[in-house]
């Protein structure tokens, strides 16, 4: 009669498997207990706190010009040198706030770029 073995001695089994091997395992096990071991999915909660949750996981940001402020031709030359933009570009992108300056970047990017907007008078959000 074989032995029970514990969660702790089956874990170290399956330490010595390869992938490959670990794979044909649970393939024969879902056959054998007609079973499926997908992943799984949490529900997204909803609600505020969801919103913050998501926020904390987001790994792309978006860095709106909202406004120029007073010193427009000192953001125009902070755009040009975030974006390498031309200069009526850079300029039309200040007129026409709020505006996308950088779409997508990683977060420490997002707010380098935000600092150095507000440092020349503009008004920024970080999406």
């Amino acid at each position: 009669m074989a032995t029970k073995l514990s969660q702790e001695e089956l874990l170290a089994q399956f330490e010595n498997l390869t992938l490959i091997e670990l794979s044909e395992f649970v393939k024969a096990f879902e056959e054998k207990f007609d079973v499926t071991a997908a992943a799984a999915v949490a529900a997204a909660p909803a609600g505020p706190a969801a919103a913050a949750e998501v926020a904390e996981e987001q790994d792309e940001f978006d860095v709106v010009l909202t406004g120029a402020g007073e010193k427009k031709i000192q953001v125009i030359k902070v755009v040009r040198e975030l974006t390498s933009l031309g200069l009526k570009e850079a300029k039309d992108l200040v007129d026409g706030a709020p505006k996308p300056v950088l779409e997508k970047v990683a977060k420490e990017a997002a707010e380098k770029a935000a600092e150095s907007l507000k440092a020349a008078g503009a008004s920024v959000e970080v999406k």
